[in-house]
């Protein structure tokens, strides 16, 4: 199998009084290492995803010194408390996007599950990364949970000119059909190895097979049946087999379309 993570943290190996970085140190070997196991499993590129902009500068440079290796920009919705009055934000988010090897922006998104950061804060911020994907002609990984109100409201304001994925999509049939007819793709990782709600599990089976992308969401997020340890991007391999067998579809098909979806969105 030729497979790409489109959605990984490896880069936060490296960040200091980082919650992922603590998760990485129980894993016990360097970012390298991560890599060079995820390539053994068939997994040639990896899309490191940034957080917020000290988290985006390390992707950005981890993607610079390694070949498979590619990064995006992001504050996520958690962290928009931080920045939303810093005038320095759109600077310094977009000086990140001109660097070499940036194919996306994100991850950025609403979250109304969690209340780290208040909606006003997270919809500011949405609203720049989106005008920034725009401008710079750049896919979107997008988090959304809780807040499909909010976000079709908001996105649908672009009037179709903005294109990327909706990151670890666990949500309705419904909110997959308005995904699917405005073009986006869908985020699918560990989590479909162990939701075991039927209208989920109905859900999954339906995703169009041109619209799927493989994630990890690494170090989060194991898959089924290696629950409790540290999430790898080798476990992509886990995440399609299952998936193939759930939608009763050739696992080596879904290998070669989640790629190339992977190439189309991102341009890798």
């Amino acid at each position: 199998m030729n497979l790409v993570d489109t959605h990984c943290h490896i880069h936060s190996t490296s960040a200091k009084d980082d919650h992922t970085a603590q998760l990485w140190s129980k894993l016990g070997i360097s970012t390298e290492e991560i890599i060079d196991r995820a390539r053994l499993e068939g997994i040639n590129k990896l899309i490191c995803v940034g957080t917020d902009i000290d988290d985006s500068r390390l992707s950005v440079a981890l993607a610079g010194k390694n070949r498979v290796c590619f990064a995006s920009v992001g504050i996520h919705p958690h962290e928009t408390d931080r920045y939303v009055n810093d005038s320095s934000t759109c600077d310094d988010f977009e000086s990140l996007l001109k660097k070499p090897k940036v194919v996306a922006i994100g991850e950025c998104g609403l979250d109304y599950f969690y209340h780290h950061s208040g909606k006003q804060a997270q919809i500011r911020l949405l609203k720049l990364q989106l005008d920034m994907a725009l401008k710079h002609d750049l896919p979107l990984i997008l988090h959304v949970r809780e807040a499909f109100s909010d976000f079709w409201t908001i996105f649908d304001n672009y009037q179709g000119r903005l294109r990327g994925v909706l990151h670890s999509f666990t949500d309705s049939q419904l909110n997959l059909n308005k995904a699917v007819e405005r073009g986006l793709f869908i985020g699918v990782n560990g989590i479909v190895t162990f939701n075991k709600d039927p209208k989920a599990r109905d859900m999954y089976r339906h995703i169009p097979l041109e619209r799927i992308l493989l994630e990890t969401d690494a170090p989060y997020l194991t898959p089924t049946p290696y629950r409790g340890n540290i999430n790898e991007p080798k476990f992509i391999r886990t995440i399609c087999e299952y998936l193939s067998e759930l939608m009763e579809e050739d696992p080596n098909r879904l290998a070669v379309q989640s790629t190339n979806n992977a190439h189309l969105l991102f341009g890798i």
